[in-house]
């Protein structure tokens, strides 16, 4: 038995942390006179009055945000351990694994993570929380899982960004209220409220394509865009290193320096290649477009390779080989390209799958096809 001085019993507050066994003991001394903790039995004697605590119970888990097992996490939210007891400053915190920038508080009974700037999109984490029973050392592990970012908010982003051929505004005290890194992937996660609106001059058909909230054509030609712009790889698809260039792109307010081009050509004879941008109509030439046993291939693609040079080698319908210089060539789909080749007439199908187009309209359709714009080649 140790004896402690008049001065240490009398401390404000009177409180006494011990620790050992299954956790932490707290005992508090009550008044100021003369008394003995006496650490056998756990009691502080104060003059004739004495308090009598029970030992800490060890620390468990009671609940984890989010769930164990989740697959859908918004990765811009706390993350929570809540345990049957309050937390000490003792008390080992939680920890992620892999690490997260971010902060850890003790709030009574909950350990409350804060990330710096958020845990990307389909992120797998697990909380690792340290416990000791008996004297025993273990780790407990919950593991989930972050869940995609919002297709509708990669539109209003790509929109925002002027990569759509529409404007996006939030609704009054809906939207982001700062544009930093934390605030847009809060956005990412869950789409603030808006309303887009279409710019006038391009034909109904492109309309067609769009679909709010779902993937779609228009999508793909403004993802296409957004990665050439940014030096990303060509393939229309939002990817994690596609989200992260856009979201730094909309924290900088990097808009498109491009602008937003269409472009129809139309097989009924005489064939022709219009194109729109920025709403309203550019150009309108003769073309050719495929023969019947070589085909332009009818659809809407995204241009997603451009060469104001090369030797076009291919092999005819009969079997032959050809090797031909083109100019000012714009790929929107496999081998098809529009370009310029020197013909006798232009109106009529004469390619080998390709848009063909006289050399001025040919020239002017490279400047206004950048790369992601849509070319649709009708039936």
């Amino acid at each position: 038995m140790r004896t402690v001085s008049r001065k240490a019993a009398a401390l404000a507050g009177g409180a006494i942390i011990a620790a050992g066994g299954l956790g932490v003991g707290i005992y508090a001394a009550v008044g100021g006179g003369s008394g003995a903790v006496h650490g056998g039995s756990g009691a502080v004697h104060a003059g004739r009055s004495a308090a009598h605590t029970r030992p800490r119970p060890p620390l468990r888990v009671v609940s984890v945000t989010p769930a164990n097992g989740s697959r859908d996490a918004n990765g811009a939210d706390d993350v929570t351990v809540t345990f049957n007891e309050p937390l000490i400053a003792s008390d080992p915190l939680p920890w992620l694994s892999p690490a997260v920038a971010g902060t850890w508080q003790r709030w009574g009974k909950t350990a409350m993570f804060t990330p710096r700037t958020g845990i990307p999109a389909k992120t797998s984490e697990t909380v690792m929380v340290s416990q000791t029973v008996s004297g025993v050392r273990s780790v407990e592990k919950f593991s989930f899982r972050t869940a995609a970012y919002s297709t509708l908010r990669l539109q209003e982003l790509l929109a925002q960004l002027g990569y759509l051929p529409m404007s996006w505004t939030p609704e009054l005290g809906a939207g982001i209220q700062d544009q930093s890194a934390a605030a847009q992937l809060a956005a990412a996660y869950q789409a603030p409220p808006g309303a887009f609106r279409w710019q006038h001059g391009y034909p109904s058909v492109l309309h067609s394509f769009w679909r709010q909230g779902h993937a779609n054509t228009l999508d793909e030609g403004a993802i296409t865009a957004f990665e050439y712009d940014h030096g990303l790889a060509l393939d229309g698809m939002a990817g994690p290193r596609v989200w992260a260039a856009l979201l730094r792109a909309a924290e900088t307010g990097a808009h498109n320096q491009h602008g937003y081009s269409y472009a129809i050509a139309n097989y009924s004879e005489p064939e022709a290649l219009t194109i729109w941008h920025d709403g309203r109509q550019v150009l309108s030439t003769a073309a050719n477009l495929g023969i019947s046993s070589a085909p332009t291939p009818v659809g809407t693609f995204p241009v997603y390779e451009k060469l104001p040079f090369q030797i076009m080698k291919g092999t005819n319908p009969d079997g032959s080989h050809y090797a031909d210089p083109v100019q000012w060539v714009s790929y929107f789909v496999g081998g098809s390209a529009v370009h310029y080749i020197p013909r006798g007439s232009y109106g009529f199908p004469q390619s080998v799958g390709c848009v063909e187009l006289p050399y001025s309209a040919s020239q002017r359709a490279y400047h206004y096809l950048p790369y992601g714009s849509l070319v649709t080649v009708t039936p």
